[in-house]
């Protein structure tokens, strides 16, 4: 069965093992130009997520629940299928190169500040600062194309 969701994506970028990577047609062109201008100022920008499928969102809590994580910490990290920004494909998961995926040492580098002075002139805010109101752990890499 085709995920209907992902009809509506486009393909942003690829994993590095060729996976594609989908994300909604006016996030895309929004990250393409929020990636173009931050080369110009000598950062890198990756793409590691976007869109997420609900099956995809079930199997990321399923594979938490076998590590034997508690309720509490899988859902103050990853939000129940449904629930995540990432079923929308505005949602993205940025990186830069030497910087592990998805991981809080990603607020100290180069690349973090520049989005933080920058994202928001291509419609990108930060959805999990510190202390967010929706309770979920300080996500860096997690920005959401409002625009």
């Amino acid at each position: 069965m085709i995920d209907p969701g992902l009809e509506a994506q486009v393909v942003a970028a690829h994993t590095p093992k060729g996976k594609p990577i989908h994300a909604h047609p006016r996030a895309h062109e929004a990250w393409l130009a929020m990636k173009a201008l931050a080369a110009r100022d000598e950062v890198e920008l990756i793409l590691h997520s976007a869109y997420r499928s609900l099956e995809s969102q079930a199997h990321i809590i399923e594979r938490k629940l076998k590590l034997q994580q508690p309720l509490e910490r899988i859902f103050a990290a990853s939000a129940p299928p449904g629930f995540s920004e990432h079923h929308t494909g505005r949602a993205l998961d940025i990186g830069t190169p030497g910087c592990e995926p998805q991981e809080e040492p990603f607020a100290d580098t180069p690349a973090y500040a520049w989005l933080e002075a920058n994202a928001s002139r291509f419609d990108f805010r930060l959805s999990y600062p510190r202390g967010n109101a929706q309770g979920f752990i300080y996500e860096p890499w997690h920005w959401y194309y409002a625009g």
